[in-house]
């Protein structure tokens, strides 16, 4: 199969769809491999390295979709890529189709195949390609907050751990997954007192026995939310319904009832969001205001950490990617039921019902 990977141009999106590594993987199959040049630069991988590894290096953006059978990418085509895609092409990449009808209406339009890495499903129900982005976002979503807390940064001024004699600050993560733990332990360590919500009770037992004392957890409910909202420095939106819009667990209105400087991440805007207030922000205009409150809400926040998220992004992507290339797309999601879930769009129809339903549009059965 002839494999494209394109510089990625999302604003500030320095990470890359394929390590050195995951190409040398796919040529050594007997694959060819494509790589626009500099799109592994920002990763910390050179021109050089990927020749070293079997691939070719191709000048533009353009050349890199003609060319290609299946395009490799780290985030969604946006508007400029659009007419680049091809008929019949596969496309393997995080989609989040529900929160963008633009971009969904684009891939419709295209013929292409659109595989997300987002619905991919393990045999248990997890998302195994969600895991390494998630938990790079939970970590930064603490380390971020904690930034914006300080007074520079229009927050309320306060250190997310404290000091003796001094108490820490109140961290409140809305969802008890791979974000919101990771996120719950990140502001752990850093010494915050921690409430993690959840609606899944088995999950809360979990989360109970293996958090540190300055964790605790609590049944995710409006009233439950209403109440913690109030005396909570930082929150965490870490919401995910797999390949659907996420709901809005935090009203405007709400805004009202926390102390102003207090800082909201919504880890979720890639998916619509969980906070009514958030919109989707750049690493370059990270933050903005509402009643006083600040929202961080960047869609792309491990593109800020490229070397470590593209590391483990291709350590969870390349099999499927290999798995495509040796059988193609339509024996190998006949063969593993949860590639066959990453399947959203097939040449102009909508197969994922989180997407159908998100635009109220015609759902096909694969």
């Amino acid at each position: 199969m002839i494999i494209g990977v394109p510089k990625e141009i999302k604003n500030n999106e320095n990470r890359v769809a394929l390590t050195p590594a995951g190409a040398f993987e796919l040529s050594n199959r007997g694959h060819k491999v494509f790589i626009q040049k500099t799109a592994g630069v920002g990763s910390g991988f050179s021109d050089a390295e990927y020749k070293k590894a079997g691939a070719k290096i191709l000048p533009k953006i353009e050349d890199v979709y003609k060319k290609a059978e299946m395009i490799i990418k780290v985030k969604e085509p946006i508007k400029s890529e659009y007419k680049l895609v091809k008929k019949d092409q596969l496309l393997f990449t995080y989609f989040h189709f529900a929160s963008s009808r633009p971009l969904t209406n684009a891939m419709i339009k295209s013929g292409s195949v659109c595989l997300a890495y987002e619905t991919v499903t393990n045999p248990d129900g997890s998302l195994p390609l969600l895991v390494p982005m998630s938990e790079v976002a939970g970590r930064m979503a603490i380390q971020e907050g904690a930034k914006y807390l300080e007074k520079p940064m229009m927050g309320k001024g306060i250190l997310l751990g404290g000091v003796p004699g001094v108490p820490p600050a109140n961290v409140l993560v809305l969802g008890g997954g791979v974000v919101g733990t990771q996120a719950a332990k990140m502001a752990a360590g850093l010494g915050a007192s921690v409430t993690i919500m959840d609606i899944n009770l088995n999950r809360l037992r979990y989360l109970a026995d293996v958090m540190p004392a300055n964790v605790q957890t609590q049944y995710s409910n409006a009233y439950n939310i209403q109440k913690a909202i109030r005396y909570h420095d930082l929150i965490v939106g870490a919401v995910l319904i797999p390949g659907a819009k996420a709901p809005h667990l935090i009203k405007r209105k709400d805004l009202k009832a926390m102390n102003p400087g207090s800082v909201l991440v919504d880890v979720a805007v890639d998916q619509g969001g969980c906070i009514e207030t958030c919109k989707p922000t750049t690493h370059a205009k990270p933050i903005y205001i509402i009643d006083d409150i600040v929202h961080y809400c960047v869609a792309n926040m491990p593109g800020a950490v490229p070397y470590t998220s593209t590391i483990a992004l291709t350590n969870a992507t390349l099999p499927y990617a290999i798995k495509l290339a040796d059988m193609g797309w339509e024996k190998a999601t006949s063969a593993d039921e949860g590639l066959k879930n990453g399947l959203n769009v097939i040449h102009g129809k909508v197969v994922h019902k989180g997407v159908s339903d998100a635009f109220k549009m015609k759902y096909h059965e694969i």
